[in-house]
């Protein structure tokens, strides 16, 4: 068996949204449920709380889907037709041909810090279409096993990640791709800003939490980009709070939000 993850970034026809979410939550979901290695299926809307601001964010949606494939080669195939079945119907808007499906060899299944809250689900998810400096990919990898996946998955509201490589198997259309690797973060968060502010304290040692991560590893490539998203799809949805094992207390009551 092999873990896949494929995601769907896309645009929807403007008036279409509601069309859109009524495909993917009925039919779709009940026919991708049928395919063999089936796991879960959700779809994200893009939030405004991003961790790197400057950084384009040229999707609306990002539908995921998860497999644990018998046979990829002859599996992963299977799904391009329902997907396909969107842009037939005239739900997706790539007029700026701006749609990608990418699929990716997972290196692991989730792997979850003490934050996560295993009976909920995700209040939403962040990907990095990530890449490594060449030559340096073992030590990248130890990285990001060994360091800084363990830091971000601490940070309140991040609650776990899994990581892949851009499968040699794709469904069409396949174009061009930015990241030779998926970074894959969960949140259960209801303040994305609270959760994203200290990531970025973290990050430059400034946190009220007292934890700096440490330094990048100059293995990983500046070559990359950011994403969040939130969860819109399916009737399970994050019941509130921030997701943390630690005290949330040490942080100023406009730590997120700037007070009044």
């Amino acid at each position: 068996m092999s873990l896949y993850t494929t995601i769907h970034l896309h645009n929807v026809v403007a008036g279409r949204e509601a069309d859109y979410a009524g495909w993917f939550d009925g039919q779709h979901r009940q026919d991708v449920a049928r395919l063999r290695g089936f796991q879960s299926a959700d779809r994200y809307e893009v939030t405004a709380e991003q961790v790197m601001p400057d950084i384009p964010q040229p999707w609306r949606y990002m539908s995921v889907y998860e497999f644990d494939y018998p046979a990829p080669e002859i599996d992963l195939p299977a799904l391009g037709p329902l997907l396909a079945e969107a842009r037939d119907g005239g739900l997706i808007d790539d007029s700026m041909e701006s749609e990608r499906i990418h699929s990716y060899v997972m290196y692991s299944d989730w792997v979850s810090s003490p934050n996560h809250v295993a009976d909920q689900p995700f209040s939403g998810v962040s990907i990095i279409l990530a890449n490594f400096v060449a030559g340096r990919e073992a030590e990248y990898h130890q990285w990001y096993n060994e360091v800084h996946g363990p830091e971000v998955t601490r940070v309140p509201g991040k609650v776990a990640m899994k990581r892949g490589r851009l499968s040699p198997l794709q469904v069409a259309p396949v174009r061009y791709c930015p990241g030779s690797d998926l970074v894959f973060c969960a949140q259960q968060t209801e303040d994305l800003l609270f959760t994203v502010k200290d990531f970025s304290a973290r990050a430059r040692g400034v946190s009220p939490s007292g934890v700096a991560f440490q330094a990048r590893s100059s293995a990983g490539s500046f070559a990359r980009t950011v994403h969040y998203f939130r969860k819109v799809s399916g009737t399970d949805f994050w019941p509130g709070g921030i997701a943390y094992d630690g005290d949330l207390s040490v942080y100023p009551a406009d730590f997120a939000r700037p007070a009044g």
